[in-house]
């Protein structure tokens, strides 16, 4: 058999099989039209009912609540936290509203920030603490202060160990230049406060090393040198 033949045979079986995979194919497609069918429908109206949501329902209401929270974020930096966290009584409902209000958007998650803090102004460490530990965040900024403040109330309320624990937490969660040493320097003191002095000075020592350049290292010799004498008149 020539060259040309078998070639030309070759091609004819390679038709008759592309032949049979079509033809396979188109029965498998009317057998299973319906399914087919079904299930490409179950995927439009998922997508469709996402997009409604995300688009007519929860950004309109993330919106609403932002506008809503507006007047309690100028409370809050002006220190009338009351005000902040309970409205005025015409045109602001307060943090607490916008929580419930809102409940499920990124601005209740963020009063719920606010509120904490403004609790933990007015004394009140428990409402602080049930606030500030249901803000879950994600800025790389805000989310290591939160947890920072939560440190800051447990050492309020005179739980020292639980306070240098979330102080740990926010300096790794930072993990930066600017607010780590912030943290570890609250540690090193809180460390003090339990006579705890080698490691106030290691913690300190390390702000000292790595963190040379913030301000919480040109000023942290004194802090050395005061926990090294606490130690030596232990």
């Amino acid at each position: 058999m020539s060259a040309k033949k078998t070639t030309e045979s070759k091609a004819e079986k390679n038709f008759e099989n592309i032949g049979e995979v079509l033809t396979t194919s188109e029965q498998f497609l009317e057998n299973n039209q319906k399914k087919i069918l079904t299930g490409l429908l179950i995927v439009v109206v998922l997508v469709g009912a996402y997009l409604a949501y995300h688009y007519l329902y929860k950004s309109p209401r993330n919106e609403k609540a932002q506008t809503a929270i507006f007047k309690g974020e100028r409370y809050f930096q002006q220190g009338e936290d009351s005000l902040a966290l309970f409205g005025n009584g015409n045109d602001y409902n307060g943090f607490e509203a916008v929580i419930k209000q809102f409940k499920g958007t990124s601005t209740a998650d963020l009063a719920h920030a606010y509120a904490g803090l403004s609790y933990s102004r007015m004394g009140n460490n428990e409402k602080a603490l049930e606030h500030l530990k249901k803000f879950k965040g994600g800025d790389l900024l805000v989310t290591p202060a939160i947890i920072g403040a939560i440190g800051d109330v447990y050492i309020n309320m005179g739980n020292t160990a639980e306070g240098i624990s979330y102080f740990q937490k926010a300096a790794k969660k930072a993990n930066d230049q600017m607010l780590t040493p912030i943290y570890l320097k609250k540690i090193g003191e809180a460390y003090i406060s339990l006579a705890d002095y080698d490691k106030a000075i290691a913690t300190f020592t390390k702000i000292k090393e790595e963190y040379i350049n913030t301000p919480e290292a040109q000023e942290i010799d004194k802090y050395i040198k005061q926990a090294e004498l606490l130690k030596e008149s232990k």
